[in-house]
């Protein structure tokens, strides 16, 4: 016996706050890759200089290199955790049309898989945090670079 087709509505009325809860996520994995791809393009430039350095320059090279090495880790995390969130909110409008077809009372199975989700999402997000405080550490401006008057 197939589902009426007002149940199929009421299914795809009610996963579309999931579908919007996939662009959110989308848009957060835009803004982690764009930043992913500022630090790998950072971390060229710092590989080409380090060769060729000496001294505290050479130091301050290798800092900044182990930095955006540290930087793109928790990158690479917070974008696993943000796409693994989506996955469970595919599946949890896939396990939505599947109870509605198979008349399954699968309530909370789907209720685990969105609270999985979400689990996941704020550690991406908290991970995106690390990242942000890191990148700061990069762009502190050296002290005597700013030639402020001592007395």
């Amino acid at each position: 016996m197939s589902p009426m087709l007002s149940t199929v509505a009421a299914t795809i009325q009610v996963s579309i706050a999931p579908g919007f809860l996939l662009a959110g996520i989308a848009g957060i994995l835009n803004v982690l890759i764009g930043r992913m791809a500022r630090v790998v393009g950072r971390s060229r430039k710092i590989e080409q200089l380090h060769p060729v350095s000496k001294g505290a320059e050479h130091d301050r090279h290798v800092w900044e290199l182990r930095l955006i090495d540290r930087r793109l880790s928790v990158i690479n995390k917070s974008i696993w955790l943000c796409v693994a969130s989506a996955i469970l909110i595919c599946l949890v409008v896939a396990l939505m049309f599947g109870a509605t077809l198979t008349h399954l009372d699968i309530g909370g199975v789907v209720a685990v898989t969105f609270i999985a989700s979400m689990l996941l999402l704020t550690a991406g997000l908290i991970a995106f945090l690390v990242e942000v405080r890191l990148s700061l550490q990069a762009v502190h401006i050296r002290e005597e670079l700013l030639e402020r008057d001592q007395g």
